[in-house]
């Protein structure tokens, strides 16, 4: 039986509603996270979601900035997480369980820091914490509950392969393609025992592109993209995976966000 969750940084889910919406009536997957959603727990548009079938809502937010959401279709267990990483209050995680069939998922919510421009936390803080929060990922392991399977999306805010980005040697020394950034990703990735499911669905050096600047005068025929987004699991579901879609045209909508959903679907 298909199972199918989504993942997007909706950079703010107020202003962007409509998308949202528009995405789950034609896409219906049967949970979705949100990243970047900019708003306080008491003003997200929960009624909106539950109109659409979508009855069970985890929240992580703050006012303005970062913030999570995890939307479902599927009951949510009382086991949900929203961990601090680096001690700083700045919600971007959250974690919940969720059953399908006889099978129990550990589904991890992400938004990872940016990082912002320079890549040198002796200049640039956010750099810093940056790779400061991927060090304390590496903890995080697909198999740390018994039973349990495991699920890791988000905006990882690092696109960690050669073909993860428009130009590998020309990114080199640009914020999200460093070195010292994509090692420390891989590690988490192996450390923790998880599957990079896009890449397994479409392995390099097929390019593969989540985000697309602004500051493109014409994002689609540049093409300069990232995989900035991610879709991970568990070894045991790795088998199970039947597709990944990357909706890149939602990029082309109106008001659209920088970043695309991706939708993974699994035969369970």
């Amino acid at each position: 039986m298909p199972f199918s969750i989504a993942t997007w940084n909706i950079n703010s889910v107020r202003l962007r509603l409509p998308l949202v919406e528009h995405f789950l009536k034609s896409w219906a997957p049967d949970i979705l996270c949100l990243q970047e959603t900019k708003c306080p727990n008491e003003l997200f548009p929960a009624e909106a979601f539950r109109a659409l079938g979508y009855q069970h809502i985890e929240i992580h937010g703050q006012k303005g900035y970062h913030g999570v959401a995890t939307i479902s279709r599927l009951p949510l267990h009382e086991l949900s997480e929203r961990r601090l990483y680096c001690g700083i209050a700045d919600a971007r995680h959250l974690s919940v369980v969720f059953a399908y069939g006889e099978r129990r998922v550990r589904l991890h919510n992400f938004y990872v820091p940016a990082g912002g421009d320079e890549p040198d936390r002796t200049i640039n803080a956010k750099f810093g914490h940056k790779l400061d929060f991927i060090e304390e990922m590496k903890m995080l392991h697909a198999e740390a509950e018994a039973g349990v399977s495991s699920i890791l999306v988000g905006d990882l805010n690092i696109a960690p392969l050669e073909h993860d980005v428009w130009s590998h040697k020309q990114l080199l020394k640009i914020v999200s393609h460093t070195p010292i950034e994509t090692e420390g990703l891989t590690a988490v990735l192996s450390s923790g025992a998880w599957v990079d499911l896009m890449r397994q669905h479409k392995p390099e050096p097929e390019k593969l592109y989540t985000w697309w600047s602004y500051r493109a005068r014409d994002w689609e025929a540049a093409d300069r993209g990232r995989r900035l987004d991610h879709i991970w699991s568990s070894a045991d579901l790795a088998p199970h995976l039947s597709r990944v879609e990357i909706l890149k045209e939602a990029r082309g909508w109106e008001r659209p966000s920088d970043h695309v959903p991706v939708i993974a679907t699994f035969d369970l």
